[in-house]
């Protein structure tokens, strides 16, 4: 059962891969000329239809389309117009800083969310409960470019302790990574305090209180277990959520990843390297949607297509 939930989700995850490559594809062509935007104003007409016909945008919009779903089935994912280099080149020199930030984002928001949310619900409706949920909306409510430049503010222009951008040290991480698990660790809280209070009443819990378990070990052995699906759920949707902020974050502090490159990208009309970067955030979703639903069916043996399909 669980391969054909996997098949489902699979074939569903292709099939929103291939509409967000064709929209991509489409929106990008409508508006406006890439050879106009890159070339300079006073260019000659002759050279700008040269570089239109060597691009390939003097071709009918589907024509092209269909030449570019044929390069991706070969693994071709075009050549960027600005730097005359293969686009997955470019992103694959990214990769490995966004991964960075991306990581350690993770790990601090779900190393801060989840130990913060059991916490609150421990200490339900204590002030502990309110600060530490109080803390928490106003993280997942501020904007990242809102608290990047409050940070960049307090901690390297009038502090001074930490560099404003760049990538080098581990003290270029900090404001970054702080920037983006702040709202993500928050939201991580919210929904692991509901889902602990939902199952802190339940009668296995009493049954363990009874039998005189401590504290840690109902926490730990009964109440999270099954408190988990709901914080898969909220964990694996923060991973595509991350890549979105990456790209606002990574411009504030230029951090040199995928985020900045697609800003540039866009600024240019660059438009092979926008579509990779696009059709790339979309498989990261994607796969992450697709791990979730393969965790339902570990955690929850009961999960089932029909139940599936029913609840979402």
């Amino acid at each position: 059962m669980i391969l054909r939930v996997t098949a489902i989700k699979l074939f569903r995850g292709l099939l929103t891969l291939l509409l967000v490559v064709t929209f991509v594809f489409v929106v990008l062509r409508l508006t406006g000329d890439p050879a106009e935007q890159l070339l300079p104003d006073d260019v000659d007409p002759l050279v700008l239809e040269h570089y239109r016909s060597v691009w390939g945008l003097d071709r009918p919009m589907h024509e092209q389309y269909l030449r570019y779903l044929a390069s991706l089935a070969r693994g071709d994912l075009g050549v960027s117009f600005r730097n005359a280099l293969p686009a997955s080149e470019l992103i694959a020199l990214r990769i490995p800083k966004t991964l960075e930030l991306g990581i350690t984002t993770f790990l601090v928001a779900v190393g801060l969310g989840v130990p913060l949310g059991i916490f609150a619900a421990l200490h339900r409706d204590a002030w502990l409960d309110r600060f530490t949920m109080s803390f928490a909306v106003l993280g997942f409510s501020l904007p990242n470019f809102f608290l990047g430049i409050v940070l960049i503010l307090g901690f390297s222009l009038h502090a001074r302790w930490l560099p404003s951008s760049g990538h080098g040290t581990w003290q270029h991480m900090v404001m970054p990574v702080l920037t983006l698990a702040t709202s993500f660790a928050g939201a991580i809280a919210r929904f692991t305090r509901s889902s602990m209070l939902d199952v802190l009443g339940r009668d296995y819990l009493r049954t363990a209180r009874s039998q005189g378990a401590t504290r840690r070990r109902q926490v730990l052995l009964h109440a999270l277990p099954n408190a988990a699906i709901p914080i898969v759920t909220i964990v694996g949707f923060s991973i595509g959520g991350m890549i979105g902020g990456a790209v606002v974050t990574e411009n504030v502090f230029a951090w040199p990843g995928v985020g900045r490159l697609l800003t540039n990208a866009v600024a240019d009309r660059d438009l092979a390297v926008v579509q990779a970067i696009v059709m790339l955030v979309a498989a990261t979703m994607v796969t992450a949607n697709l791990l979730v639903d393969i965790a339902y069916a570990w955690l929850d043996p009961r999960v089932r297509v029909g139940r599936g399909e029913g609840g979402r």
